[in-house]
């Protein structure tokens, strides 16, 4: 069978190219909604691609890129805190795959079973989608995160719904490795369609050097910020072990015992903590690459080391970063309106697949409480004043349902399961 392994260097260099095409809008997308410089998440991609090969002996061809499930806790931790501070948190999320990686290796993977079953992972997931769902609502008429006008919003409209709707046709309707980017496709028609309308700041993109290094942040450690993102890193852990299941299932390869399941969330978890060093967002396994892995039935990892080293690359290119800075705020609110659905969505086909029975009041408790904690707005601690603290959003749901799941009566249920399906 054709794997890749085999394959001359010059393949390899140019599958590597096509994988970053693959991961490339949704790894930019991440920063630039929540004011972090796209050319620092691109090289922070890339290194964190290569410590991961590092760690877990380039066995596994998968490529790690910006989180999505961070968006809100870092816009909101970047407001209360600052961009240093939110950093320090991000290396904090790290340690967690770190310390979880650990807990696998002594206890096993019912540790996972345990503390995250469905009931906990599922609605966790779809309040992370549907609390950023009014972020993309405003980006597509045109407003800020705050709701502030930015654009008039029948000029923001006549730009955010075609790249809506052609991000939905090239993902239904594209054939081959062009059915895997529709970011890409939105972003191209959104910004043409911001030129034409005039609203594409081009003056910086001409003032920008070609070679300049990217704006990285050095981070500061404030414990509070640090207790207002390290929960967070739960449902991203989470989304790598499915990941490594996903691409296990691809190549036909049991990655969960060789290199091990707490190598790969060793190698995420310093991935992560290093994005942070450099003011990078979080990083995570990229489902996209997985679904090109694949449709191209090349599973050697070599092939990733050229995608980090051709996200690198690009961070140094100055003009390349301030084209990407450029995009008007309506082109990444349509595509987001698909994105941040398809999350919840996830989330929901979790509790399907698992068979999670909401006819049990403690499967009832647990996703209900943990949904009104996640997408309203619940507030626990002081938050009167500007330098006061609390946990809400997605910090704090994700705290309360898994230990909702430890106390309530039945959770052994776990144990059963993983007879059946391991990490079930």
């Amino acid at each position: 069978m054709q794997d890749g392994y085999n394959d001359p260097l010059w393949r390899q260099v140019v599958s590597g190219a096509q994988m970053l095409f693959v991961a490339f809008g949704a790894l930019v997308l991440m920063p630039l909604i929540t004011g972090l410089d796209p050319n620092v998440a691109l090289f922070t991609a890339g290194l964190g691609t290569l410590l991961f090969q590092l760690v877990t002996g380039r066995q596994v061809p998968v490529f790690l890129a910006s989180s999505f499930a961070f968006i809100t806790p870092i816009i909101l931790a970047k407001g209360q805190f600052g961009l240093a501070e939110t950093m320090g948190g991000v290396m904090a999320a790290g340690f967690v795959y770190t310390f979880m990686g650990l807990m696998v290796k002594i206890k096993g993977t019912g540790f996972i079973d345990r503390m995250l079953p469905p009931v906990v992972i599922g609605p966790v997931i779809i309040s992370i989608g549907l609390a950023m769902a009014p972020i993309a609502a405003n980006m597509a008429m045109g407003k800020a995160g705050d709701g502030s006008v930015l654009l008039p919003y029948s000029t923001a409209m006549l730009i955010s719904m075609p790249a809506l709707l052609t991000t939905l046709i090239v993902a239904v309707f594209g054939k081959g490795i062009f059915r895997l980017v529709p970011i890409i496709a939105g972003v191209l028609v959104g910004f043409a369609l911001s030129f034409a309308f005039g609203v594409v700041d081009t003056a910086k993109i001409a003032a920008a050097p070609w070679l300049e290094l990217p704006n990285f942040t050095a981070p500061a450690f404030n414990w509070q910020a640090i207790l207002f993102i390290v929960p967070v890193a739960l449902a991203p852990a989470i989304e790598h072990i499915g990941g490594v299941i996903a691409v296990g299932s691809v190549t036909g390869r049991d990655y969960l015992k060789t290199p091990g399941l707490h190598r790969t969330l060793l190698g995420d978890g310093i991935a992560t903590t290093a994005a942070g060093l450099f003011g990078g967002p979080p990083n995570t396994t990229y489902a996209e690459v997985t679904g090109a892995v694949m449709l191209t039935k090349n599973y050697n990892p070599k092939i990733m080391t050229w995608a980090a080293v051709f996200a690198i690359t690009l961070a140094f290119i100055g003009k390349f970063g301030a084209l990407l800075q450029s995009i008007p705020v309506p082109v990444m609110g349509g595509i987001l309106c698909l994105l941040f659905g398809s999350i919840a969505a996830v989330g929901l086909n979790t509790m399907i697949r698992h068979k999670v029975d909401l006819a049990e009041a403690r499967n009832l408790v647990i996703v209900s409480v943990t949904l009104v904690f996640g997408i309203g707005g619940v507030l626990v601690g002081s938050g009167d004043g500007p330098d006061d603290w609390g946990l809400k959003g997605i910090a704090l749901c994700a705290i309360v349902a898994i230990a909702l799941n430890l106390i309530l009566p039945g959770n052994d249920a776990w144990k059963h399961k993983q007879q059946d399906d391991p990490l079930a």
